[in-house]
């Protein structure tokens, strides 16, 4: 199983760090040309950018979106290992066994002439950079068609759906005064957990949706106080909110700001990605993976911001659609073999199907 191999090397590069990114990045674009796939690479803020296309010339077009970037992890994660049927390692589930059976998918349609299929892999998924980033870099190229898949993490069902994402700087002052008199002065610290707290109970944080039960709300860093024996008159606090769609990020932000003793700064904004369930391709796409998904196969809401967003933006209908597996950004992520070698299944028949479903306007799903 050509995917397994595949996920199991690009575990082993440490794509967390600037040397692991360029040299998995030139691990895929080797493997890509050994199977006669011409792959141009560039560059968006030092990382490396790979795309690449096969098939027809013109006519149907996919992307294939894909990220070889992770969160960091300890140094055994980057060793992969099997359990059964589980594959664990950073970035097994998210996203490294998904790219490998996209690469796996591009070369078993390099030869058809139907349908044309560009590949695109980028480097700052799991970068909060706010802008200049790789898939929208890609888009810009020209890389965009009638319809792209990203392979993030969706356990072989079809992401229709994704949160927004707000990440933001929230600056919180108080009073000073000595460690020892700690009521002579107004604690940061403290009122910066109070804020959290504040935002966690605001009306937003408790809305609903068909595919979301509520926002995501999370406290990633305090930085406060600078002696031992002092209250601590400035605190900073980065907090991660996933809205739902349909909510108004500026009515949230609007709100934070309210909070007493604050000043917001957006460090990283998105909007959530959403594409409609009848869109023919994401019928087509359930049809190809129905043998290995229940019913609900086009009902999924994913928690986390989509590149996806980049795509839609520019008018393409795209989906986030990966393989089975687990824990991702924990300490014991993992992937499924066996949904490795659906995935890529699924996803050759999906573009193989193209021309005889979407082209003739009629789908039938089983």
């Amino acid at each position: 199983m050509q995917e397994r191999a595949l996920a199991e090397r690009l575990i082993t590069y440490d794509t967390s760090r600037l040397d692991g990114i360029r040299a998995a990045a030139g691990f895929v674009k080797g493997w890509l040309e050994s199977h006669e796939i011409e792959v141009r690479d560039g560059t968006v803020n030092d990382l490396p950018v790979l795309a690449g296309t096969v098939g027809a010339e013109s006519g149907p077009t996919v992307v294939l979106h894909g990220h070889i970037d992770v969160v960091p992890g300890h140094p055994e994660q980057f060793e992969p290992r099997t359990e059964g049927d589980r594959l664990f390692g950073r970035g097994a589930y998210d996203m490294k066994g998904g790219l490998a059976g996209m690469m796996c998918a591009v070369r078993d349609l390099a030869a058809q002439r139907d349908v044309r299929v560009h590949f695109v892999c980028i480097s700052d998924e799991e970068s909060d950079e706010p802008s200049a980033r790789g898939t929208d870099y890609v888009v810009a190229k020209g890389y965009v068609g009638d319809f792209a898949i990203t392979g993030e993490p969706t356990d072989l069902r079809i992401g229709v759906q994704s949160k927004g994402v707000l990440a933001l700087r929230i600056e919180v002052e108080g009073t000073s005064a000595h460690g020892s008199t700690p009521w002579l002065g107004d604690n940061a610290v403290l009122k910066a957990v109070d804020a959290f707290r504040s935002i966690q109970a605001m009306p937003f944080a408790r809305e609903a949706s068909d595919l979301f039960d509520r926002p995501s709300i999370s406290l990633g860093r305090i930085i406060g106080g600078d002696r031992i024996n002092k209250v601590p008159d400035l605190c900073a606090i980065d907090v991660d909110i996933r809205y739902l769609p349909g909510q108004d990020p500026d009515a949230i932000l609007d709100a934070i700001r309210a909070l007493p003793d604050v000043s917001v700064e957006t460090v990283f904004r998105r909007a959530p990605a959403t594409v409609s369930r009848d869109d023919p391709h994401v019928r087509a796409l359930a049809a190809a993976v129905a043998r290995w998904t229940p019913p609900d196969r086009i009902s999924v809401g994913r928690d986390g911001a989509s590149d996806a967003i980049s795509f839609i933006d520019a008018g393409v209908p795209a989906v986030e659609f990966g393989p089975v597996g687990g824990g991702h950004h924990g300490p014991e992520e993992w992937v499924s073999i066996d949904s490795l070698v659906h995935y890529r299944e699924a996803l050759v028949e999906f573009v193989r199907s193209l021309p005889q479903t979407v082209g003739k306007g009629h789908l039938r799903i089983a």
